[in-house]
């Protein structure tokens, strides 16, 4: 298929499932809503069914505009999109926070410990003793009855207004780089200031995500609007390549979350 050769060869099994779902609603011209996508996704569904489909629309959401994982729906052109109709709930609980430190990995872990996929939640808040979780309306009964401790505390998970969600907008810093290729340790070792083989072990050891998937090929090639994070170091972006120097080194845009 002639689409394929825009995106990667793993992210083919996604772009036949965006596909599949632009097809249901042209025959049944029903909106479809879809489980919560990671910002790659999203990029995926909009470069598919974009502004070139006259007869689709394309909204995303997630809790707020700052929400990373959010759900989609595909309607009809001559559909209103509201807000309601992408299911999106917000969880609240409180835990001691004096007594103990819950971070993302904490909560994520007890929330799939209970077998409920990746894709029914959408973002997660931590602050101030309260946990927030962005959720599919279709699983919250299930996280409220079983989702009941996190690191052996008990919790209890209340129903929240989206307007009480905790919002933290997120500051990205933009500088050029000039780099010899667009390996994946390559990139590392730039943006992160590490040597070649401190880069490459971090892949190694699959401490690498690319796209929020995590990549163990150093030879892995990355290309513009890639997101990157390397454990214990954060988060960063491939902004924009902008050509080649009279070198042939590769101009690079990235940024770094502050």
């Amino acid at each position: 298929m002639e689409v394929y050769q825009h995106f990667r060869k793993e992210e083919q099994p996604f772009i036949d499932q965006v596909l599949s779902w632009k097809e249901q609603v042209e025959r049944t011209y029903i909106p479809k809503l879809t489980d919560f996508l990671d910002p790659r996704e999203q990029e995926v569904v909009r470069m598919l069914l974009g502004t070139s489909q006259d007869d689709l629309q394309v909204e995303a959401f997630g809790g707020s505009e700052y929400s990373e994982r959010k759900r989609i729906v595909i309607a009809p052109i001559y559909d209103t999109i509201t807000e309601d109709m992408f299911q999106v709930e917000l969880l609240e609980a409180a835990y001691p926070e004096k007594f103990m430190k819950v971070e993302h990995r904490d909560v994520m872990g007890a929330f799939l410990s209970q077998g409920v996929k990746r894709k029914k939640l959408g973002d997660i808040m931590i602050a101030g003793g309260k946990i927030h979780l962005l959720a599919a309306k279709e699983v919250v009964p299930y996280i409220k009855l079983n989702l009941t401790s996190i690191k052996k505390s008990r919790i209890s998970f209340t129903e929240q207004s989206l307007q009480s969600l905790m919002v933290k907008e997120e500051s990205w810093k933009a500088y050029d780089k000039t780099i010899s290729s667009l390996r994946l340790d390559t990139v590392i070792k730039e943006i992160y200031g590490l040597s070649r083989k401190d880069a490459a072990t971090f892949i190694q050891k699959q401490l690498v995500k690319v796209n929020y998937r995590v990549v163990d090929d150093v030879k892995f090639q990355m290309q513009e609007g890639d997101m990157l994070s390397v454990r214990g170091k954060g988060r960063s972006k491939i902004v924009e390549i902008r050509g080649r120097t009279k070198k042939d080194k590769i101009k690079m845009t990235a940024a770094m979350l502050q």
